[in-house]
């Protein structure tokens, strides 16, 4: 028993310890710095994951390979030592209490970055004057959606497949999605690729559609110019096969006929549904003088709330430092376009949106931290004011 109670002790001794936080904040300033070096050839998406969503990673440092934690377990364990260092220091008394204080705001912190990072979702909604939207996509991730195109601007029925299920996808990977009258196979998929004309003097072993062809690239450095693509086959109920090639950047997406019934398939970024609509009323831009760089840029939307069934509208202003939190969605005003627009030309304005339920816990992490350090320096300067004045 003695001996249980001994390790007991030593691993509250250390989780809590100091020297353990000393560790945990350099190695962050390490992955931070290493990670700021990689982004420059790896992109951003790709080095968050492996610096800060990993567990272990491996950092080439020339011809040397060197074994790191990844960010995750180096957060979990900075979140194991402020709780079981708060609640060690919690016996003290009166003379912890801002300095628990502050460890209670940091451990928010850490709690907000990882609700941000297991439920949180980034996008954008990119609109012209009088578009209208109640949908956000994705930078970086794509689907594969199939559309029912009907007459009469008839509502459509969508099917979608997320990217991370067709990768990898060979010959006569079946897709099953309940509801879809006919038979879907996806023979080739590829994470980045280019469609190229099909010439005479050489051979490709993929299928060759309207003569081109899809060649996989490397993935690029910026996840967002990845162009996946892919062959899909259609089987309708009257056994006969269609091939398509889907391609990331087509201009239109692909569209066959299945009996009496259209459907179009297509490859895109993946979209996410918000509660309302945002309708583009007007966007506004003022340039610094003699430039064309804009010092500032707004937007002008109309929010119409669908969830409560009464369609109810009301103007709003996003701007740069003015977004738009609604329904557990922030948008922010991000960019505009198109860059090499002639006066007079239509505009469109980019909105950031990220679905982000700890999105405000932040600031009350650092307002707690701000109380505690205050308690905690303002109560050792009460004492030293009291031991000046005794003297």
């Amino acid at each position: 028993m003695k001996a249980v109670r001994s390790i007991g002790t030593r691993l509250v001794a250390f989780f809590s310890s100091l020297s353990l936080a000393g560790v945990l904040l350099c190695l962050l300033a390490l992955l931070t710095f290493l990670g700021t070096l990689e982004q420059a050839e790896f992109g951003l998406y790709e080095v968050q994951r492996k610096y800060f969503e990993s567990l272990f990673l491996l950092h080439d440092a020339g011809p040397v390979t060197i074994p790191l934690p990844g960010g995750a377990l180096v957060m979990g364990l900075l979140f194991v030592n402020l709780l079981v260092g708060g609640v060690a220091r919690l016996r003290r008394g009166l003379g912890t209490a801002g300095v628990l204080t502050a460890h209670l705001g940091m451990l928010i912190m850490l709690v907000a970055g990882f609700v941000k990072y297991a439920t949180g979702v980034e996008g954008h909604v990119t609109l012209y004057e009088g578009d209208e939207r109640n949908w956000f996509q994705s930078y970086t991730e794509t689907e594969l959606a199939i559309v029912e195109l009907r007459p009469n601007g008839a509502p459509t029925q969508e099917w979608t497949v997320a990217d991370d299920e067709l990768r990898g996808a060979g010959p006569g990977a079946e897709v099953a999605l309940s509801g879809l009258p006919f038979g879907l196979e996806v023979t080739h998929w590829f994470e980045n690729a280019n469609a190229l004309p099909k010439g005479p003097m050489f051979d490709v072993d993929v299928p060759v559609v309207a003569g081109l062809f899809l060649q996989g690239r490397p993935k690029a450095a910026q996840a967002e110019r990845n162009a996946a693509g892919g062959y899909v086959v259609v089987t309708g109920p009257d056994g006969i096969r269609r091939t398509g090639m889907l391609w990331a950047f087509d201009s239109a997406p692909w569209t066959v006929q299945v009996g009496e019934r259209t459907f179009a398939l297509d490859v895109r970024r993946e979209r996410y549904p918000m509660p309302f609509d945002v309708r583009l009323d007007d966007f506004k831009k003022e340039d610094h003088p003699g430039t064309s760089m804009p010092a500032w840029f707004s937007s002008d939307v109309t929010v119409t709330d669908r969830m409560s069934g009464d369609d109810v509208s009301r103007p709003v202003l996003i701007s740069m430092n003015e977004p738009l939190r609604e329904e557990g969605l922030v948008l922010y005003q991000a960019s505009w376009g198109p860059s090499n627009a002639r006066p007079g030309d239509p505009l469109f304005s980019t909105l950031a949106v990220v679905r982000n339920p700890a999105d405000q816990w932040p600031f009350y992490s650092c307002v707690v931290i701000a109380a505690g350090l205050l308690f905690h320096f303002g109560r050792k300067l009460k004492l030293h004011v009291r031991r000046e004045l005794a003297k």
